[in-house]
C-alpha cells in the first residue's frame, strides 16, 4: 500500500472539545481515524499535540508528499511513518493516522484490522464498564460528588454481547439503587455516560455490593494528590501515604473489590506493590503509574508494583510501542487492560487494537454512542469468528 496524500482537520469530541482527525489517500481507496483525549492524564504521558492541534494539522499537510516513497503491507510497517513524523508531532495525531493506515493496509491485504496484529487471535476480552462517576470525569451534584473517578462493572458471561446486555441492565438497576440512597439524585449523566452523584465512595460501594457481579474501582488518586498527602472532598478529609493504604485496604475487603486502579499516587511504586503483596488474588492496575510507556512498565514488573496494566493507546501515540507494551506485559504475566479516554469520538479501532494483542480486559462504559460504538465492533468481531 502506498500513501498518496495525507490531510487533516479537528473535529469535536463526546465532551464537545477540539480533537484531531487524519486522512489518508492511496490505491485503495481514502480512509480516515481519529484520537481520542483524556481529561485525567498522566504526568509522564506523551504530549497529545506538539505545540497545539493547529500546529499538528499543519504539519501533517506539510508532510503529505513525504509518505508518497514508502511501501507499507504490514502492522510493523508503521515503524516507516514512524521515522518519518518523528519529534514534529503529538501523540494524538500520530495515533490518528496509525490508525488511518492500519485501516488502509487491511483493506488492500483483504483483511481484518486485528488480523494485522495476530491472525491467530481467538480470547475476547471481559468488559469493564463505568456506571458510576466521580473524581475529574463528573461535576457535583449538591456540592457533592465521589473523590473517586470510576465505579466498574466487570461481567463474566459467555460472550461479549451477554456481557455488555448484562452491564446494561445492571447499570439502570443502579439508577434506582442511587435514587434510594441519593435524594439530590436526578438521573444525570457525566463525560462517560456514567450516572452522576452526591454519594460518596463507601455508600456507591454499599449501594453496588447489592449485585451479584465482580466489583472495580478507578480510584486516580493522583488527582487529589498533593503536597504528600490524599485530600477528599466527601466528606472534607486528608490521608497521608500509611492512612490511604490502610482505606485502600479496608474497601478492597470490606466490598470484596476484583479490579482497583490507580490508588495511590503517579509516583508510588512502593505502595502498589504492598497492596498487591496483601491482595494477590485482585487486579492491582497501573494507569497514571505506568501510561503505556515500556520504561514505566519495567520498573512497575520490576518493583511487583501491578498485576494488570492500562493500555491507552493516544497516550504515546506509537501503536508499535503499544505492541511493546503488550509483549513485555504477556511475557510477564501482566493481564492487558486496554482503555476508551473520557473525550471520546466514534472512531473504532480501539476494538481491533484490544482483540488483535489478544487483551484480558476491554474498559470501554457501557452506554453512549463513542463507547458502544468500539463494543458493538468487538461484538461484529466476535460474530464473524463463529
Amino acid at each position: 500500500m502506498i500513501i498518496k496524500g495525507v490531510d487533516a482537520k479537528s473535529i469535536l469530541n463526546s465532551r464537545g472539545e477540539k480533537t484531531i482527525q487524519v486522512f489518508i489517500k492511496t490505491d485503495f481507496g481514502n480512509f480516515s481515524a481519529s484520537a481520542p483525549q483524556g481529561k485525567s492524564t498522566g504526568r509522564h504521558e506523551a504530549k497529545p499535540y506538539r505545540k497545539s492541534l493547529e500546529e499538528d494539522i499543519k504539519t501533517i499537510k506539510k508532510f503529505s508528499d513525504y509518505f508518497s516513497e514508502e511501501i507499507l503491507e504490514g502492522f510493523d510497517d508503521l515503524k516507516r511513518i514512524e521515522d518519518i513524523v518523528e519529534g514534529h508531532i503529538g501523540a494524538n495525531t500520530l495515533f490518528a493516522l496509525e490508525s488511518a493506515a492500519l485501516k488502509a493496509i487491511a483493506k488492500e491485504m483483504k483483511k481484518e484490522i486485528w488480523e494485522l496484529i495476530n491472525p491467530n487471535a481467538k480470547i475476547f476480552p471481559r468488559l469493564v464498564g463505568n456506571c458510576i462517576g466521580g473524581g475529574g470525569h463528573s461535576k457535583l451534584v449538591n456540592n457533592k460528588k465521589p473523590d473517586f473517578q470510576e465505579f466498574l462493572l466487570i461481567p463474566n458471561m459467555k460472550s461479549v454481547k451477554e456481557n455488555l446486555e448484562k452491564n446494561k441492565k445492571l447499570k439502570e438497576e443502579i439508577k434506582f439503587l442511587l435514587k434510594n440512597k441519593d435524594d439530590k439524585f436526578k438521573g444525570e449523566k457525566n463525560d462517560e455516560d456514567a450516572w452522576s452523584t452526591s454519594l460518596n465512595e463507601k455508600e456507591v460501594f454499599d449501594a453496588l455490593k447489592k449485585l451479584e457481579i465482580s466489583l472495580g474501582v478507578d480510584v486516580a488518586a493522583s488527582s487529589f494528590f498533593k503536597r504528600k498527602k490524599y485530600y477528599y472532598e466527601n466528606p472534607k478529609l486528608d490521608r497521608i501515604r500509611e492512612e490511604q493504604f490502610d482505606y485502600i485496604s479496608n474497601l478492597i475487603k470490606n466490598f470484596g473489590l476484583f479490579y482497583i486502579e490507580d490508588p495511590f499516587e503517579e509516583e508510588d511504586f512502593e505502595s502498589f506493590a504492598k497492596l498487591l503483596k496483601k491482595f494477590p488474588d485482585s487486579l492491582i492496575v497501573g494507569d497514571d503509574l505506568t501510561v503505556t510507556n515500556t520504561k514505566l512498565l519495567e520498573k512497575a514488573i520490576n518493583l511487583k508494583s501491578i498485576n494488570a496494566v492500562i493500555v491507552k493507546p493516544n497516550q504515546n501515540g506509537s501503536l508499535i510501542e503499544v505492541k511493546r507494551v503488550c509483549e513485555l506485559a504477556r511475557k510477564n504475566n501482566i493481564k492487558i487492560v486496554f482503555s476508551h479516554r473520557s473525550g471520546e469520538t466514534e472512531e473504532n479501532i480501539l476494538a481491533d487494537l484490544a482483540f488483535g494483542f489478544q487483551a484480558d480486559f476491554f474498559k470501554c462504559g457501557i452506554t453512549g454512542k463513542e463507547r458502544l460504538s468500539k463494543i458493538n465492533r468487538l461484538i461484529e468481531i466476535e460474530k464473524s469468528l463463529k
